[in-house]
């Protein structure tokens, strides 16, 4: 499905480049997998070829990213009052690995943050789904990923 150098987004740990593909003995078991190098943290991350149901995408085009920038900058959505049941609702939101979605948690935790401060959970959440966007963003964009996160502060 992917090749050796295809850029790509693994959900909750953000955009990197497959490096290689190599076959692996873990717990017996012999698969192949996708080595993934995530530049943020410099992350190599290991997700299994016939396991790419996991979400594992291509980034996204130019255009998704000025949508996004459109999501950034739209209204907030409402969010449960309940941290609980609101953090359940982001977090699922940022599993999806879909692009708008995670852009949507980074609007609305940065918006409460700014009106009140967070807790740190959600600062915790926050700070994730931000990186997972400045990735993908810097990755489409070719720009530097503070570069990117400039450009989800002006937006929002």
């Amino acid at each position: 499905m992917f090749a050796i150098g295809d850029r790509v987004v693994y959900p909750m740990h953000g955009a990197g480049v497959i490096e290689s593909i190599e076959e692996k003995k873990i717990l017996g078991e012999t698969r192949s997998y996708y080595i993934l190098h995530i530049p943020h943290g410099n992350m190599q991350v290991m997700v299994p070829v016939d396991g790419v149901s996991a979400g594992l995408r291509g980034i996204v085009d130019c255009a998704a990213i000025d949508n996004v920038i459109g999501v950034l900058s739209s209204a907030s959505t409402p969010m449960d009052d309940n941290w609980n049941r609101r953090n359940r609702a982001n977090m699922d939101k940022l599993k999806t690995g879909d692009i708008c979605q995670v852009a949507e948690v980074v609007r609305n935790l940065l918006r409460m943050d700014r009106q009140k401060k967070l807790s740190t959970g959600e600062k915790k959440m926050l700070l994730n789904a931000r990186q997972i966007l400045a990735s993908e963003i810097s990755l489409v964009n070719d720009i530097d990923e503070k570069d990117a996160d400039s450009m989800i502060e002006s937006a929002v």
